[in-house]
């Protein structure tokens, strides 16, 4: 398998401020084959550097169609504003963020990331050998 496949796409969201205007926002989706259970999102704040978080691929794929994720991330299937859209809530020590993301293109870059790596495929894509060598090593 080719583990050096990399796709990206950059998706228009809203950060939902409570009592407020949502927020729009741009964040880039991720996707590399030699981490196939992980999707990125680098969210673009004014001109710091982005931030990045990295959760399960699967997340994204269930939350298409039901709410999941324990702990700092959650993902849902949001209709509330009448759109097709995904709701997704981070948790960290510093605070708590919930965006609307448009669901098309969320869904279209989860059915390119399944063209790269087939579900239940990911570990044909892992060097478990090198990653257990790079945990050995950096202890």
């Amino acid at each position: 398998m080719n583990s050096s496949i990399t796709i990206s796409t950059e998706v228009d969201l809203r950060l939902v401020v409570p009592e407020r205007a949502a927020v729009p926002l741009v964040a880039d989706l991720a996707y590399a084959a030699d981490d196939p259970y992980a999707i990125r999102i680098s969210f673009h704040v004014a001109d710091d550097e982005p931030v990045e978080w990295i959760f399960a691929r699967e997340l994204f794929t269930v939350g298409i169609v039901r709410r999941v994720g324990d702990g700092d991330v959650t993902v849902w299937p949001d209709r509330t504003s009448g759109d097709r859209m995904l709701g997704l809530k981070l948790s960290s020590p510093f605070g708590q963020a919930t965006f609307e993301l448009p669901l098309t293109p969320v869904a279209d870059f989860l059915h390119r990331t399944y063209d790269i790596c087939p579900a239940g495929r990911e570990s044909d894509f892992v060097d478990l050998e090198a990653e257990i060598d790079e945990m050995l090593w950096s202890s």
